[in-house]
């Protein structure tokens, strides 16, 4: 039986990865990635910021504070004169809010879906292009059982796109799915909020405003193997806090 050569069998590995794999047999050296900050003085401590050229994954349940963050980092990169995207899969993002939040909307891409698959495409599309300081995609509304059934080779393909750019690219769900394809995992949930009364006398109807609350942020997991040797590895708190406050609609903060 005729014993395929070196050439050949590589050759043959590449054409079955074509399109999926990006020279498979280039070596790949530990790399440190740069990252920028969130906005968030204790998440930027826990984490040393948000790797660029990497994926970042929030993850967490309704009400956790996701959003905040969001906001925070988008007002951030705005304020730095860089221009982002938002991939908005569920259509529930609030311009009104996130610009009284600080986010310079005339340097966002507001891209509004109606279904998750609209939004990866979406994404792919923005990702090719390039060019972006952070590309967010909104999943937090979308049913968790639909966002497991995203192929892990999309999260790789992203994750490969973004590879030794600039771009920060985050990705916001109620769970955890890129998996190892992130750089960083953070998984944040609600602690407590602050309600402000309306009532101005005993004989008044009293009606509650939330003021604002406080979000646990856990550092899940980083990606050692990538060097992404921010601080925080060497850091022993895995956990911190995001305190947040409801701005109104004229840019002043209760």
């Amino acid at each position: 039986m005729a014993t395929k050569s070196a050439a050949a069998v590589r050759l043959a590995v590449e054409s079955a990865l074509a399109g999926r794999v990006i020279a498979p047999f280039q070596y790949r050296d530990w790399r440190v990635l740069k990252t920028a900050p969130t906005g968030v003085t204790s998440v930027d401590t826990l984490t040393g910021g948000l790797p660029r050229g990497g994926l970042t994954e929030i993850s967490g349940p309704a009400g956790a504070g996701k959003t905040s963050l969001l906001t925070a980092a988008l007002a951030a990169r705005t304020r730095a004169a860089e221009v982002c995207a938002l991939v908005d899969a569920r259509d529930a993002f609030d311009p009104e809010t996130a610009e009284a939040a600080g986010v310079q909307l005339e340097r966002l891409l507001w891209v509004r879906c109606r279904e998750i698959a609209q939004a990866m495409r979406v994404t792919d599309l923005l990702l090719q292009g390039g060019g972006f300081g952070m590309v967010a995609v909104e999943l937090s509304d979308v049913s968790p059982r639909l966002v497991r059934r995203v192929p892990l080779n999309v999260w790789f393909r992203w994750r490969r796109a973004v590879e030794n750019t600039q771009t920060i690219l985050v990705v916001l769900g109620q769970e955890s799915n890129a998996k190892t394809c992130a750089s960083l995992v953070l998984r944040m949930e609600s602690e407590s909020a602050q309600w402000l009364s309306t009532a101005g006398g005993p004989r008044q109807t009293e009606a509650l405003l939330l003021e604002g609350f406080i979000s646990g942020v856990e550092r899940v997991s980083t990606r050692r193997q990538e060097e992404v040797l921010m601080k925080q590895l060497d850091a022993k708190e895995e956990r911190t806090r995001l305190v947040a406050r409801v701005a109104n609609k004229y840019g002043r903060k209760r």
